[in-house]
């Protein structure tokens, strides 16, 4: 099944999609309106180091939810839910190489398992196309572009890495109104943390993305960056840790919180 086959429709039945396997894809233009969010898995001896980075780093890492040990239910962003199952794609980490990316990670499930879900910039996408800003990637029907960083994230326990960034192309004029469009969203990555110049963030070529899909950048437009989920699947690999599960770049998980929510003035 095409994302562009897709209806709008509520979180639960974007997430029975995903468990029945119907759809496998990237999430970026479903469910507009709706909150989208970035999962990572871990130990629950790693949960509190973690806590502290995301606390520490709030633009790549805003928190939207955090579950007791063991519970694979989102009881604040979508009750009834089953985060085992319920993202189109999962992505498996032992001692930080990647050995797997399985639809379903039932069989992977561990009873200290904590879960963070963390905001994603494909919530504001909605809101930046009704403010007649062309995203890219959704025209394309491709994955959002992202990239590894040069800028180090801060601190905390074993937790160290770097910023991943994602990117979107535009004019040069839609540019301050993508800030302000996007600078009310703060639990979902906010602002840009960089426009302009890729080789600032220690990017040499924008068509070769770490993760995600190329766009083009066409000629006159400018390049903008936000603060990305996918960080921590970049710590993850220096760190190398036993086993820490993450969403698949650009599959996440669909709550049923709106955007309107999480606005701020």
């Amino acid at each position: 099944m095409k994302a562009s086959s897709l209806a709008s429709g509520s979180g639960a039945t974007f997430r029975e999609l995903f468990r029945s396997g119907k759809y496998v894809g990237p999430t970026a233009g479903l469910a507009p309106g709706l909150v989208q969010a970035n999962l990572v898995v871990l130990h629950k001896e790693l949960a509190y180091d973690f806590l502290l980075f995301c606390q520490r780093n709030p633009k790549p890492c805003p928190i939207l939810e955090v579950t007791a040990a063991g519970c694979y239910e989102a009881k604040e962003t979508a009750p009834g839910s089953d985060l085992r199952t319920d993202l189109p794609k999962y992505r498996v980490f032992r001692y930080g190489e990647l050995v797997a990316e399985p639809t379903d990670i039932s069989g992977y499930w561990q009873d200290d398992f904590v879960s963070f879900l963390l905001g994603c910039s494909f919530t504001f996408e909605a809101a930046l196309q009704e403010a007649d800003i062309e995203v890219r990637h959704i025209t394309l029907q491709r994955n959002v572009p992202m990239y590894i960083t040069n800028r180090q994230c801060k601190g905390a326990g074993i937790m160290q890495g770097p910023l991943v960034v994602s990117m979107r192309p535009m004019l040069p004029s839609n540019v301050v109104k993508a800030v302000q469009v996007t600078s009310r969203y703060h639990a979902v990555h906010g602002a840009p943390v960089h426009i302009g110049d890729p080789l600032t963030l220690g990017i040499a070529d924008l068509s070769k993305p770490d993760m995600g899909d190329a766009v083009d950048v066409l000629p006159g437009e400018v390049p903008v960056f936000w603060a990305c989920g996918c960080t921590p699947q970049a710590v993850v690999m220096g760190v190398k840790p036993p086993l820490v599960i993450t969403h698949a770049p650009g599959h996440m998980f669909i709550t049923d919180w709106h955007d309107r929510d999480l606005l701020t003035y």
